[in-house]
């Protein structure tokens, strides 16, 4: 018997754990390929609004969710063919692809915004996180507002930690990852993959 999912540096029972606390609309903090990212239920504005609350976020600035597969985003997203194309392209990757948003996605997540930033974590706890729960979850940094990205748990705000459930990875490589409007060849932000990403959006 292991005390751990196969192949993924976590105790089984902390990703149990953790997919509990989704689906009662508390939080997380989990690992991703760049940083910690502070996860709830994205379809539940409760618990969206208790992520804005932890990091002291502004309530105008929109937070992305995050999949499993790429197969998962047509839920949640109205994709046409070129942002499907993308999305194979990129994801699962540290890439924010922003698409139209369906209605099941609340205005607590976006800002009111008609568009929302989506994920698929190319880190097999994220996913598995998302999988276990049944439902996306949000994909922001752990932190507070204004403060540096975590990329050890240890970096994550002592506020933070005990208000969730902490899913310890060990280091993650940090930076950011690249947030791209392929409807109007917009990159909001530079990240890895940036360069990658501009040469897809010229060539097709």
């Amino acid at each position: 018997m292991t005390d751990s999912a196969p192949d993924l540096p976590v105790p089984d029972a902390d990703l149990d754990r953790a997919a509990s606390a989704i689906e009662r609309g508390d939080c997380v903090v989990y690992p991703t390929e760049t940083v910690y990212g502070l996860g709830a239920d994205a379809l539940d504005s409760t618990a969206v609004d208790r992520v804005f609350e932890l990091k002291g976020r502004d309530r105008e600035k929109p937070v992305s969710l995050a999949v499993a597969t790429v197969t998962d985003l047509g839920a949640y997203v109205n994709l046409g063919e070129r942002e499907r194309a993308f999305a194979e392209a990129f994801l699962p990757g540290p890439v924010t692809l922003v698409a139209a948003r369906r209605d099941v996605v609340p205005d607590a997540l976006t800002g009111g915004r008609e568009r929302v930033g989506v994920r698929v974590p190319d880190h097999a706890v994220a996913r598995a996180l998302v999988e276990r729960a049944g439902t996306p979850v949000t994909a922001t940094s752990a932190n507070r507002s204004g403060a540096g990205s975590a990329r050890t748990v240890d970096d994550v705000a002592a506020s933070i930690r005990e208000a969730c459930v902490v899913l310890d990875a060990g280091e993650t490589p940090g930076g950011g990852s690249t947030v791209v409007d392929v409807a109007t060849d917009t990159i909001h932000r530079r990240g890895p993959n940036a360069e990658s990403v501009e040469r897809w959006l010229a060539e097709h």
